[in-house]
């Protein structure tokens, strides 16, 4: 592959794929964040191939940046499933084929947001399970983006994000900044104790509650010692069976040492 391909990744938070990371990165931008340059012709090329309601192409580009072939991760059914099905992807762009631009009318199209996030869960883009942040002095913030979804039936199911901000001896604050997605429904995100043993709204540290789509809340929690948080992640109980995505930013500001 290397002798015919340099096989690289952009971000779609970067190039504000959607109307959510539109409004993140213009919160970033405020907090002096430089985002990539959308207007050079390798941005505009990746942009150009990008597909509706797809959450990741895979994009097949020319040495004089135009589209051979596109690949969105929630159509990779044959024949382009699995290893062989992703060589033959590629030997039909390098041959002109132009794979997956042709015959773009007659691809199935994802039904609604449920859909496409519940594909990306499947094929791994996005997790939802063994989530965990480890946040020290040099690395005070780090980012997750995941799932939450609505119980099926009367029990809590949580996406649950393991904090670890155990370096900080003398404590600090904890901060979550949350966006949530643009599917339709809303979410909770509850922060617990390591030791809690029902993950539960009464037995919350700290919580925001119904976040509706593309919106932000931020959860904060000043704590004395260097502990373990839990931090979970739910729908709206009255709208079962519904899957949203959400961005957190997890960080530390930490205690001035005495």
């Amino acid at each position: 592959m290397n002798e015919n391909f340099i096989n690289a990744w952009v971000s779609n938070v970067e190039l504000e794929r959607t109307p959510f990371k539109q409004k993140f990165m213009g919160i970033r931008r405020q907090q002096g964040f430089k985002p990539f340059d959308k207007t050079r012709p390798l941005a505009q090329a990746i942009m150009k191939g990008w597909k509706k309601l797809s959450p990741a192409d895979s994009l097949v580009i020319s040495p004089n940046l135009e589209l051979m072939g596109r690949l969105p991760v929630n159509e990779r059914t044959s024949p382009y499933n699995g290893e062989k099905g992703y060589l033959l992807f590629l030997q039909e762009a390098l041959n002109g084929k132009l794979p997956g631009l042709r015959e773009e009318s007659s691809k199935p199209q994802p039904k609604d947001w449920d859909t496409v996030l519940k594909t990306a869960v499947e094929s791994g883009v996005i997790k939802d399970n063994s989530l965990s942040v480890v946040l020290t002095r040099e690395h005070a913030e780090k980012e997750i983006l995941s799932v939450f979804r609505t119980s099926e039936t009367d029990s809590r199911n949580y996406t649950v994000i393991e904090i670890d901000a155990t370096t900080f001896k003398e404590g600090g604050v904890l901060t979550i900044d949350v966006w949530v997605g643009e599917s339709e429904v809303s979410g909770s995100f509850d922060l617990f104790a390591e030791d809690t043993t029902e993950l539960a709204p009464d037995n919350a540290l700290a919580s925001v509650r119904d976040i509706p789509t593309n919106h932000r809340e931020v959860v904060e929690y000043p704590f004395d010692r260097g502990q373990i948080f839990k931090l979970g992640a739910i729908g709206n109980a009255s709208e079962r069976g519904k899957i949203n995505g959400f961005l957190a930013k997890i960080s530390v500001e930490p205690t001035a040492d005495k």
